[in-house]
C-alpha cells in the first residue's frame, strides 16, 4: 500500500503544476544560442540540449564508419573523461565499467550505475547491471551522464550510460559487417532498416565468437535488438523494443597472480581447468513506450518493461571448502524475472514570462529472483553441478516519485531543481532448511529522497558556465548481500546504503568551425560506503566502510585542424580515497575483520590519472586515425599492498570505401597495441587468492567489410 500512495501521489500531482502554457510552441531555451542541439534523453528534459544543461554528458554517435569489431562497448567508450571502460576478454565476467570511481568495486557486472536500452533499464531493480546486450550492430548513439544529475535516476546512479537505437526512417540503408582477427576471433552483424511514413523499424542481429587471447577463454555471444516505431498521429508516438542475449558457454580463465602475469600472461591457472570454470547466460526482454501529446506543450509518457536472465556459473572452490553446512556450494544457478512501469508528464510553457520545463513521474520496478548453489562435484568428477546447497526465493520492489524544473530565470541565466523519492525493499524466503543450515529468511527496506540543484550561465552565445550539486544512494545488491561477513548462513540485512553528496564545477565552449572544451571539477562525499569485507573460497562478502571522498577534474577537448584532420583528447585526474579506517579480514577463513585499512587508503580499481587522444586524417574515400590511451597504476586490495602498474598504449587504423551498384562497400583494417607492451588490462578488486591481474592483450590484429544499401529501407522501394 505505501508504494501505490507514492505512485498515485506523484500521478495526480502532474495537473497541479502546470504554469502557464506555451501554446505558441516557442523555443523553451529561450533567447540563449547554442551551438549543439543534441538533447540528451537521460536529462529527461525535452527542450534543453546537452550544450545547457549544468551537468556533464557525453553522447558518441554510431554512425557505422567506425573501423573496430563492435565486440565490446568499452570500444565506443574510449575517449569519455570520467569514464573507464575496459574489455576484460573475459564474457564470464562482462565489460568492467566505472563513472568517476562508481562501480569499481565490481568483480564482474555493472554496479553502482544505471543502464538503459532504447528507454528500458538495463540495470535490476535492485543495481545489478550488464551490457552484454547492448546491440552496437543497431545503434545509433551512446549517451553518458555524469554528475549530481545522475540522481534523478534513483538508486545505484554514480553515472548513466544509455545506447539508442535508430529510428527507422523511408529510404534508410541496410547494412551488413564482417571482421575477423587474431585468435580465430570474428564478428558478423547485420542491421535492417526502414520504414514508412508512420511506421519505422530497425532489426539488428550480431554474433561474437573467440578462441581467447588467454587459455580458456573461448566464448560466444549472440545479440539481437528489434525496435518498432509508429507514428498514431495527434502527437502520439508508440515504440516497442526487444532484445535477446545468449552466451551459451563463456570460459573463465580466473585472474593471475603478479608473478603468473608476468612469467605467462596468456596462461589460464590450474584451478580454471581443473572444475572448467565457466559461465552461461541467456536473457530476453521486451518492452513499450507511449507518448501522447495534449495541447502544443504537455506530453504524457507511458513505459512498461519486462524480462528474464538466466545464469549458470561453475566456480573454482575446492570440495573441502564446501564441508561446512552453511557453505552455499560452488554452482550458481539464477534466474531472474523482473518488471516495471514508469509514468511522467511533462509541460513546457513560461514562468514569469520565462521559458519552463517540468517533469514530474513515478515508477514502479520489482525483481523475482530464485537463487540456488549446487556443489561442483560428484564423487571424485569435478566441475559438474552436485548436490543442492542453496534454495532460496529473493524479491526487491522499488517504488519511487520524481519531479524535475528547468527555468530560464534570466536571459543568461537558467535553473535546473530535482528531487526523487525512493522506497527499496528486500525479501527472502529460504527453501533450504537443514540441521546445520537454520532458516535465513527475512527482510529490510530502505528509503532515500535525492535531491538536486544547478545552475548555469552563459557570459557568451557559445560559452556555458554551471555548478550543480546533489545527493545520491546506493543500496547493496542482492550478489553484495547474498553472503556475510561473519561466515553465517541468509542474507546481509544489516548492510546499508551508501549515501553520496555529489559537487560539481563546470565550463563549455562551442565555437562555429566545429571546435569543443570542456572541463568540470567535481566531489563526492559517501557515508556508508560499501566495501569487501572478506573474500574467502571463492565468495566475496562486504560492509558498510565508513566515509569515502573521490574527487578530480576531467577535461575534453575536440579540435578541427583543417579540412582532413581532427582531434579528440581527454584526460581525468581522480584522487579516490577511503576517509575513515576499518577492518578487513585476511587470511582463509577469516570471520573477524581484524587488519585495520587506515583512513587515507586508495579506494581499489581506481586509477589516478587516465589520458585518451585521437588524430584522425580523411580524404576523399581513405581515412586513417591513430589513438593513444594511458592509464596510471590501479591499486588492487583495500590495503593498496599490490597495485596494476600504468601503462601507455597506441593503436592505429585505416580504411577505405568505393561506392558500387549495389551500395557502399568499406574496407578497413586495425592494429591494438601497435609497439606490443605488456600491460593489465582489468584487475579482480581484492580477489582472495592473490589473483588479481587480467592481462592485457599483446599487439593484435583486425580486418573488416562493411556493406551499405543503397536505400533498401522499405519506404524506398515503394
Amino acid at each position: 500500500m505505501p508504494r501505490l500512495s507514492i505512485l498515485a501521489a506523484g500521478l495526480l500531482a502532474c495537473p497541479l503544476l502546470q504554469a502557464q502554457t506555451n501554446t505558441a510552441g516557442d523555443d523553451p531555451a529561450g533567447e540563449a544560442v547554442t551551438l549543439d542541439r543534441v538533447v540528451v534523453e537521460a536529462s529527461r528534459l525535452r527542450g534543453v540540449n546537452a550544450f545547457d544543461m549544468p551537468a556533464s554528458a557525453t553522447v558518441v554517435s554510431l554512425d557505422g564508419d567506425a573501423s573496430r569489431a563492435d565486440a565490446d562497448v568499452s570500444e565506443v567508450l574510449r575517449g569519455i573523461p570520467g569514464v573507464l571502460a575496459r574489455d576484460r576478454r573475459n564474457l564470464a565476467q562482462d565489460t568492467q565499467l566505472s563513472i568517476r570511481g562508481f562501480g569499481a568495486r565490481s568483480t564482474f557486472g555493472v554496479r553502482g550505475l544505471r543502464l538503459y536500452a532504447d528507454g528500458i533499464p538495463a540495470s535490476m531493480p535492485d543495481g545489478q547491471g550488464q551490457v552484454s546486450h547492448y546491440s552496437l550492430a543497431g545503434a545509433d548513439r551512446i549517451e553518458v551522464l555524469r554528475g549530481p544529475f545522475s540522481a534523478l535516476h534513483g538508486n545505484s546512479s554514480g553515472g548513466v550510460v544509455q545506447i539508442w537505437s535508430a529510428d527507422g526512417q523511408p529510404g534508410d540503408p541496410w547494412q551488413a559487417r564482417v571482421t575477423v582477427g587474431a585468435d580465430d576471433t570474428w564478428t558478423a552483424a547485420a542491421q535492417l532498416l526502414g520504414g514508412g511514413e508512420r511506421f519505422g523499424y530497425n532489426f539488428a542481429i550480431s554474433r561474437f565468437d573467440t578462441d581467447g587471447w588467454r587459455e580458456h577463454s573461448a566464448a560466444r555471444r549472440d545479440v539481437a535488438n528489434l525496435k518498432l516505431n509508429f507514428d498514431l498521429g495527434d502527437r502520439r508516438r508508440l515504440q516497442l523494443v526487444g532484445n535477446y542475449v545468449d552466451i551459451p558457454e563463456a570460459q573463465d580463465p580466473l585472474g593471475l597472480t603478479a608473478e603468473q602475469a608476468r612469467e605467462n600472461p596468456r596462461q589460464a591457472v590450474v584451478n580454471a581447468f581443473q572444475y572448467n570454470t565457466r559461465k552461461s547466460v541467456r536473457q530476453g526482454q521486451a518492452g513499450a513506450l507511449y507518448e501522447h501529446g495534449f495541447g502544443a506543450a504537455q506530453t504524457l509518457r507511458m513505459m512498461a518493461y519486462g524480462g528474464e536472465r538466466e545464469v549458470l556459473q561453475f566456480l573454482p572452490i575446492p570440495p573441502v571448502a564446501q564441508r561446512n553446512p552453511l557453505q552455499a556450494g560452488a554452482v550458481i544457478d539464477l534466474d531472474n524475472t523482473y518488471y516495471g512501469f514508469d509514468a511522467r508528464w511533462s509541460m513546457q510553457g513560461e514562468l514569469a514570462g520565462r521559458a519552463l520545463e517540468v517533469t514530474v513521474g513515478a515508477n514502479l520496478d520489482r525483481q523475482r529472483q530464485h537463487r540456488r548453489g549446487w556443489e561442483n562435484f560428484v564423487g571424485d568428477t569435478l566441475g559438474v553441478r552436485g548436490g543442492l546447497r542453496r534454495d532460496e526465493r529473493n524479491r526487491l520492489e522499488n517504488a519511487d516519485v520524481y519531479a524535475q524544473a528547468w527555468w530560464q530565470l534570466a536571459d543568461r541565466w537558467a535553473l535546473l531543481l530535482g528531487a526523487r523519492h525512493s522506497e527499496v525493499e528486500f525479501v527472502s524466503r529460504d527453501n533450504y532448511v537443514t540441521d546445520g543450515n537454520p532458516d535465513d529468511s527475512g527482510h529490510v527496506t530502505h528509503n532515500h529522497t535525492a535531491p538536486v540543484a544547478g545552475l548555469s550561465f552563459a557570459p557568451r552565445d557559445d560559452l556555458r558556465v554551471y555548478v550543480s550539486a546533489g545527493r545520491g544512494f546506493e543500496t547493496p545488491t542482492f550478489n553484495e548481500i547474498s553472503y556475510r561477513a561473519d561466515g553465517g548462513a541468509g542474507l546481509a540485512f544489516d548492510l546499508r546504503p551508501a549515501v553520496s553528496d555529489n559537487y560539481e564545477l563546470g565550463v563549455k565552449w562551442r565555437d562555429d568551425a566545429g571546435a569543443r572544451l570542456e572541463a568540470a571539477l567535481f566531489r563526492a562525499d559517501t557515508d556508508d560506503e560499501l566495501a569487501v569485507a572478506r573474500n574467502v573460497a571463492g565468495r566475496s562478502s562486504y560492509r558498510n566502510a565508513g566515509s569515502a571522498r573521490r574527487q578530480g577534474v576531467e577535461v575534453s577537448a575536440g579540435l578541427p585542424l583543417g579540412e582532413q584532420w581532427d582531434l579528440s583528447l581527454a584526460a581525468t585526474h581522480l584522487d579516490a580515497e577511503f576517509r575513515s579506517g576499518y577492518l578487513i579480514c585476511q587470511g582463509s577463513g577469516c570471520t573477524d575483520p581484524s587488519v585495520a585499512v587506515p583512513a587515507g587508503s586508495p579506494i581499489p580499481g581506481v586509477p589516478e590519472q587516465q589520458a585518451f587522444a585521437r588524430l584522425q586524417w580523411q580524404q576523399g574515400p581513405w581515412s586513417a586515425a591513430l589513438e593513444g590511451e594511458a592509464v596510471s597504476s590501479v591499486p588492487v586490495n583495500d590495503l593498496g599492498s599490490e597495485s596494476a602498474a600504468g601503462y601507455g598504449l597506441l593503436h592505429l587504423e585505416a580504411s577505405r570505401s568505393w561506392n558500387t551498384r549495389a551500395g557502399r562497400l568499406r574496407a578497413f583494417a586495425r592494429v591494438d597495441n601497435l609497439l606490443d607492451r605488456d600491460h593489465i588490462g582489468s584487475v579482480i578488486v581484492n580477489e582472495g587468492n592473490g589473483r588479481f591481474y587480467e592481462p592485457g592483450r599483446d599487439r593484435t590484429w583486425m580486418v573488416g567489410l562493411h556493406w551499405t544499401g543503397d536505400g533498401l529501407g522499405a519506404g524506398a522501394r515503394r
